[in-house]
């Protein structure tokens, strides 16, 4: 059975885009951390990350980095923290959340962000891209 994030890259569930290339994609988190948590995925779906080919997982970090480079331009933030937890979706994602203090990469805490708003971040930090 797909993977809630294998339904995104095929469509069947929308999201706040931030980047895309052949290999990956780049999201906006809907219970985000702090305001511009993107989520970078590979297309193809592998549960773990120390399960991907060497060479996917460099272009996953390659792509992840990218995107993290826009989120700092996009997102007034002391650093972009990035972390790799899974347990939520067995697809491989790379959580990229811009910080300021230690409680912004507490999973436990989180933000309410509108529709709207969202939108508007992801435009934003694509556009930073």
């Amino acid at each position: 059975m797909p993977s809630l994030f294998t339904k995104i890259v095929n469509g069947e569930i929308p999201c706040y885009k931030v980047a895309e290339d052949n290999h990956h994609l780049a999201f906006l988190d809907i219970n985000p951390n702090a305001a511009g948590h993107t989520l970078c995925i590979p297309k193809e779906e592998t549960d773990r990350i120390m399960d991907m080919k060497p060479s996917a997982y460099m272009a996953l970090m390659a792509f992840s980095r990218t995107v993290a480079l826009g989120l700092r331009k996009a997102v007034p933030c002391q650093r972009v923290g990035m972390s790799v937890i899974g347990l939520e979706v067995p697809h491989v994602h790379v959580h990229l959340i811009p910080l300021n203090k230690m409680d912004d990469v507490n999973f436990q805490k989180k933000i309410v962000m509108t529709s709207e708003a969202l939108q508007k971040m992801a435009e934003k930090i694509s556009a930073s891209i």
